[in-house]
């Protein structure tokens, strides 16, 4: 038998066993429930204005008579409803689509309603709201009851506001003292924090609109801090294991050799060191970021615990000659190194240029992918298993049943987001005792996701551009344009540059109206370019297809590379300087940001052409602040503004965004408060071993047993 808590839904005062059954299609089942159903958002009714003072563009709560409703059919088969709101000042319309069953709740009874929504202007200039949230006004409701700060649930079909509030209201005034703190006395008083009890009262009962903020904040702060203190935990444990001390001190001589490095010398002296090595495989300078980076890589390498390192970088950032300076100190420490990619396109990319810096220095990398002749295969996995193969590069193909490595010391990690957490166990699994760990992203992501879904690792940040790109020049142009960007495409061509096409789709589909890659490929190919070599790639493209078409690309044996985002990432071919996004507006902001990186590598001015008709706000914003500015910062922290976190790089699925409330666009500086304060705190209690710990100890245990946070541990 549970605690109060945990007291079924029908005992709570006016509710019921009718009513609770009602309450269990929200998933309603417990006090604790009701409890922790947050309202979604408030209404200030002691503010609700007459109708002749609403103004299209602002939203606002009404109350008025209902004074007639009507149902009428519409194109596609669809249903519009129109209810209009009336007072002694004016009318109001309310319009909801498709929603049959909201006209039969109308049409039940007459009276006052109250709803809220955006007012805007529609035909003849009537105000409406669109879609508003509506419910009765009970007749026997005293106005003073009916004007105060209300709030709003999500509810569903069947489930009434007024129900919910009568739950939650009485959960909140006889159950939420038995609700156990879990922050320490401590923490309250630094943060200046309302118990949890008074919180969750003033969220379901709220005697202002700042009582409620005050309370809200309150429970932001404490799921933040506790997603902090696992994240810091899990991290703690990680650098508590024993791990693999590469030598890399002994391989580069004196430190104050490598240290000259980053003070700015142009050489080392002492030949044969690491560095002397390193400068000499790559064919550039590295920039001050990347010789940072490489440092803080080093010295995690040296140490016996297991590295667990991310690495962000703008796209062309050079995190690849970053992650080659990892793979050779583990290579001439007596290891062999891995690197999973997510696309075997990727995977071939990383292998094409990786021998080119690593078999001059007599060292093998061999790739490990998917689609490979079976004999190819296995002798590849031979080299693996007899640790003839120093360097291996592949796919999820590196993590199957069969591939075994003598001696895996490193495992690299390319594109993270779109591995899941099994995947990444499973490839360290596959190393000898516990290996370290480097994880690279070249999508740049907020400081909030980062210390969300990446807190357990240790972040190293590139953010120095090699000298001498020039910024790719951005345009957005309108599809009545298209000829004229074909145009700009031309004269370039006849420069001899190279171009991309990009396109959302492969084929044709008729519910969505994109351009698809194989229709452009042959408008381009048969009408607007004739006398151009325009190629063709796609993911549904053979293995063997899509490399030939790639190598002829890079070769310059084609001139035009029509494309679907198969070549987000990974694809490097300097004299291609324009890219053409066909149906820019079907793309999110990152992609679109990634999709721009494929050009801008080499000595020329490059550009990015942007074909949309932007419809709405959001689309035209996201096309507005790609022409603006080409830092991958600003654009993923507009990204999460204009998204949200649950649909930025496939992270939803990691679990660690669900927040009960917190909301990490609007909360970030309470997310630097939280981390502040989960770091003080776990410096003199590590463990939460102390009795006023008790509580948070408790909650940190229900929340790694629940939450599949990302790791690479």
């Amino acid at each position: 038998m549970g605690g109060p808590l945990e007291t079924e839904v029908q005992f709570l005062k006016g509710v019921g066993p009718k009513a609770a059954a009602i309450l269990h299609k929200l998933g309603l089942r417990t006090v604790s429930d009701v409890l922790w159903h947050l309202p979604r958002r408030y209404e200030d009714r002691r503010d609700t204005p007459q109708l002749m003072m609403l103004r299209p563009g602002q939203p606002a709560t009404v109350r008025g008579v209902l004074e007639s409703v009507e149902t009428r059919p519409i194109r596609g088969g669809r249903v519009m409803i129109r209810a209009t709101l009336g007072d002694d000042t004016g009318l109001v319309d309310l319009i909801w689509f498709n929603q049959a069953w909201i006209a039969r709740e109308l049409q039940k009874k007459k009276g006052e309603i109250v709803a809220y929504g955006m007012v805007r202007s529609g035909a003849k200039n009537k105000l409406e709201i669109s879609s508003p949230e509506w419910e009765w006004i009970d007749a026997d409701d005293e106005t003073e009851e009916f004007a105060k700060v209300v709030p709003v649930y999500g509810l569903s079909e069947g489930v009434s506001q007024a129900l919910v509030r009568r739950a939650a209201a009485s959960a909140a005034e006889f159950f939420a003292p038995q609700v156990p703190e879990s922050l320490p006395e401590s923490i309250l008083r630094s943060e200046r924090l309302k118990s949890v009890a008074w919180a969750l009262n003033q969220m379901h009962r709220p005697d202002s609109l700042e009582k409620q903020r005050e309370a809200r904040r309150r429970l932001v702060f404490e799921e933040f801090f506790l997603m902090q203190l696992v994240l810091q935990m899990k991290r703690n444990e990680v650098h508590q294991e024993t791990g693999i001390a590469f030598p890399i001190t002994q391989l580069s001589g004196q430190r104050a050799a490598s240290t000259s490095l980053f003070e700015g010398a142009s050489a080392l002296d002492e030949g044969g060191t690491l560095w002397d090595e390193l400068h000499a495989m790559l064919p550039f300078e590295l920039t001050g970021a990347q010789r940072r980076v490489t440092k803080e890589i080093w010295e995690d390498m040296e140490r016996p615990t297991p590295m667990n390192r991310l690495i962000q970088g703008d796209v062309g950032s050079g995190k690849t000659a970053v992650a080659a300076a990892a793979m050779l100190a583990a290579v001439r420490c007596g290891y062999q190194a891995a690197l999973m990619a997510p696309t075997e396109i990727l995977a071939e990319q990383h292998t094409m240029n990786l021998r080119r810096l690593f078999e001059p220095l007599g060292i093998a990398v061999v790739p490990l992918v998917g689609k490979q002749p079976a004999k190819v295969k296995r002798r590849y996995q031979q080299m693996a298993a007899t640790g003839l193969a120093q360097i291996c590069i592949g796919t999820h193909a590196i993590i199957q049943e069969g591939v075994e490595f003598q001696k895996l010391g490193l495992a690299v990690v390319d594109e993270q987001h779109r591995f899941g957490v099994r995947q990444r166990m499973a490839l360290r699994t596959k190393a000898i005792g516990n290996p370290d760990v480097l994880v690279m992203t070249a999508t740049p992501i907020p400081r909030t996701l980062t210390m969300t879904l990446y807190g357990d690792l240790d972040l190293s940040i590139i953010d120095e551009l090699p000298p001498g790109r020039k910024p790719i020049k951005t345009h957005w142009k309108p599809t009545s344009e298209r000829s004229f960007v074909y145009q700009a495409v031309e004269k370039l061509l006849e420069e001899g540059r190279q171009a991309y096409f990009v396109c959302p789709m492969i084929e044709d589909n008729e519910k969505v109206q994109a351009q698809a890659a194989e229709d452009l490929f042959y408008r381009l190919n048969e009408q607007v370019f004739p006398h151009r070599r325009v190629g063709l790639l796609h993911g549904q493209m053979k293995s063997t297809e899509k490399e030939a078409t790639m190598d002829l690309f890079r070769k310059h044996e084609l001139d035009i590379l029509v494309s679907t985002v198969v070549i987000e990432v990974g694809v490097d071919v300097p004299n291609a300087c324009v890219m053409v996004i066909e149906d820019a507006n079907r793309f999110g902001l990152a992609q679109l940001h990634q999709l721009r990186g494929r050009v801008g590598r080499g000595e020329f001015q490059s550009f990015c052409i942007l074909i949309a008709d932007a419809n709405s706000d959001e689309s035209r914003s996201r096309m507005e602040i790609l022409v603006q500015t080409t830092d991958g910062f600003k654009i993923a922290e507009e990204d999460l503004r204009l998204r949200g976190p649950g649909d930025m790089a496939g992270v939803k699925q990691h679990g660690a965004l669900d927040f009960r409330i917190a909301d990490l666009v609007q909360d970030s500086d309470l997310l630097e408060k939280a981390r502040a304060a989960a770091l003080e705190l776990l410096s003199d209690d590590p463990l939460l071993a102390a009795p006023e710990h008790a509580g948070l100890r408790k909650r940190v245990k229900e929340r790694r047993s629940e939450s599949a946070l990302v790791t690479v541990s």
